[in-house]
């Protein structure tokens, strides 16, 4: 942590990888459980100074229900299935004595529609924002925070203080921002109520994105506040005072899609799709970008990163390889900040054993040492 700030700098490139604890490795002869936080602690570490990572990006480490990690029910309570709180700090400091720093996927926009969590907690609406998105059948369904309320604010801002200051997190992305920024994201028409200019914004979320990035910062100067926001909402990563939201960073999903969308072709096609590529250009400099390659890209019911790739089996992992030199090499923004990899290459991880495959692990290796040289004019 006492070089954090150096790290930190928006002229320090930096390479995550994103890590969903419960299913990166588990224990077979056990019946498949996951690892401890303290079992991770080595694994991680080992393999994070192997393929050449400065920061793990820890999918949501609060209490969830099993399968949906982006629904919090305890926001102040580590997931007990992977051991104790003192367990997870020893995690964390684990990696810090490696020189890894640890990113913290946190959801500050919504919480699941269902018990145990937020909804209805003393039987009223005190947390929620009108309708709540209904439970479907592999969907708990959620309820947004509602951000004119004082406990609401005082509730989330305490809980990013409480992860940066009791487990010394070295940042936090903050997940669906859409659902902040906008009154009817995910609502039906008649199920929401226009801001008091009449539009869809909402007013109140944005002034806490700015209340929450300013507190954080003042608090914590060296801690990184990722923003992952799908709607091209503008001045994400722009001061606070200069009327933007204050945030470090944004993720770039558009650009992601964009690309592998480009690379999905074959080659001797992709000359007629060259504005994937190039369109980049007119807003690269609008904010100060994070390209992901992370796991929204193999949800169910995606192709894997792989099976998006044209040609014969030697070929796709060829296209991978390019891929992967191409976001390591791509112009970074003017603030200097570099892409964010997940090696989630596969939906079926067993491939792990085919020789191809262990090439793209070392490929990836051999890149990741490049965004820790910076060269000097």
């Amino acid at each position: 942590m006492a070089h954090r700030l150096q790290r930190h700098q928006t002229e320090s490139p930096l390479a995550f990888y994103q890590v969903d604890l419960a299913s990166w490795m588990r224990v077979p002869e056990e019946g498949n459980r996951p690892l401890t936080y303290r079992e991770l602690a080595p694994k991680l570490a080992d393999y994070a100074m192997r393929m050449g990572f400065t920061h793990l990006q820890l999918m949501p480490v609060m209490e969830h229900p099993p399968g949906h990690p982006y629904q919090i029910t305890g926001y102040f309570a580590p997931d007990s299935r992977h051991g104790a709180p003192q367990d997870l700090m020893y995690l964390i400091d684990h990696l810090h004595q490696h020189v890894i720093g640890v990113i913290l996927d946190w959801v500050p926009a919504h919480f699941p529609a269902e018990e145990p969590g937020l909804a209805y907690f003393d039987g009223t609406q005190l947390y929620e924002r009108g309708f709540c998105r209904l439970a479907l059948a592999e969907d708990p369904g959620a309820c947004s925070f509602d951000y004119e309320r004082g406990q609401v604010r005082s509730f989330i801002l305490s809980n990013a203080l409480f992860w940066l200051e009791k487990y010394h997190a070295d940042g936090l992305r903050l997940d669906s921002l859409e659902v902040m920024l906008f009154l009817d994201f995910a609502l039906q028409s008649g199920q929401w109520v226009p801001n008091p200019h009449g539009g869809r914004e909402n007013l109140a979320g944005l002034d806490f994105l700015k209340r929450l990035n300013t507190e954080v910062s003042q608090r914590f100067p060296d801690v990184l506040r990722i923003a992952q926001e799908t709607t091209a909402w503008p001045m994400l990563t722009h001061p606070a005072q200069s009327g933007g939201a204050g945030f470090s960073s944004k993720w770039d999903q558009h650009f992601i899609d964009q690309t592998l969308d480009y690379f999905s072709h074959e080659p001797c096609y992709r000359k007629f799709h060259h504005n994937k590529l190039t369109q980049r250009a007119g807003d690269v400099f609008s904010e100060r970008f994070v390209l992901p390659l992370s796991h929204q890209l193999v949800l169910p019911g995606h192709n894997s990163i792989l099976a998006r790739m044209p040609g014969d089996e030697w070929q796709r992992f060829a296209n991978v390889r390019l891929l992967l030199s191409y976001l390591y090499l791509e112009p970074v923004p003017k603030a200097g900040f570099l892409a964010m990899m997940e090696m989630q290459l596969m939906n079926v991880f067993v491939m792990i054993s085919y020789t191809r495959h262990q090439c793209q692990f070392t490929s990836l290796a051999c890149r990741n040492p490049l965004v820790q040289y910076t060269p000097r004019g």
